[in-house]
């Protein structure tokens, strides 16, 4: 790899710490253990464009977000490489996270999924301008019914930070693929501003914002399975 790319920029820096909470309250966590510069989980098999007219990072990105290569000329990862790299890292994963909403949806009658990730503030080759704090996507209403979707934004609008819903991101393969209302699948990403959490600059995790925005994240997944529940319960009445 390149220094650029040794340097994982586009890292979804410390979002498995941030949500230590969730696990701690009973949730099933499905986590990555490796960089999206060797495989991207968040984007499909046949690595199809998810955002058209958008930069295509691709499920074995060939270049960061800012468009400098991964890899040394010469060196770049080829079709038997991104092959073996689906097979052996995105196929377990997405079997692992599959499995477990199955599971809770037998047990529950239904399942959700929250899509956790973060990105820097400004990224000027995929958007304009600054992002919000909170992004919520929920393929423009399709992964999930419009009064847990509203539930949950309603919950962001009233915190401390700045919140859109299904703006610059809608979702990625992950919210599309498995957020399924007919069979009471519930799925949504949330993209967060990693200013919230951290220092953009110096890559350090800072408690102090992080404590704060737990507080928000909390009640936003509290909303989530509320009103989940509550439209399950009223769908079978």
């Amino acid at each position: 790899m390149t220094e650029a790319a040794l340097r994982l920029t586009d890292t979804d820096w410390y979002v498995r710490r941030l949500y230590d909470f969730a696990s701690l309250a009973g949730a099933t966590v499905v986590a990555a253990t490796y960089s999206r510069y060797l495989i991207d989980l968040n984007r499909p098999p046949d690595d199809e464009p998810l955002y058209e007219g958008q930069l295509k990072t691709g499920l074995c990105p060939l270049k960061t977000f800012a468009g400098e290569p991964i890899y040394q000329e010469g060196r770049e990862v080829g079709r038997k490489g991104r092959q073996r790299r689906l097979e052996r890292y995105w196929r377990p994963y997405h079997a692992e996270l599959e499995g477990s909403l199955e599971q809770l949806r037998s047990q529950f009658g239904y399942a959700l999924l929250w899509d956790a990730h973060s990105i820097r503030s400004t990224v000027p080759s995929l958007f304009e301008g600054e992002l919000p704090d909170l992004n919520i996507g929920t393929n423009d209403g399709k992964s999930c019914p419009k009064e847990v979707e509203d539930a949950v934004a309603e919950v962001a609008a009233n915190s401390p930070y700045s919140s859109v819903v299904n703006g610059r991101f809608t979702g990625g393969f992950i919210t599309r693929h498995y957020g399924d209302p007919a069979r009471n699948v519930f799925a949504m990403q949330l993209e967060l501003a990693q200013r919230t959490y951290m220092n953009e600059k110096s890559l350090r995790y800072d408690g102090r914002r992080a404590s704060e925005l737990c507080s928000t994240l909390s009640e936003m997944l509290a909303a989530f399975q509320s009103s989940a529940s509550s439209f399950v319960r009223e769908a079978r009445q």
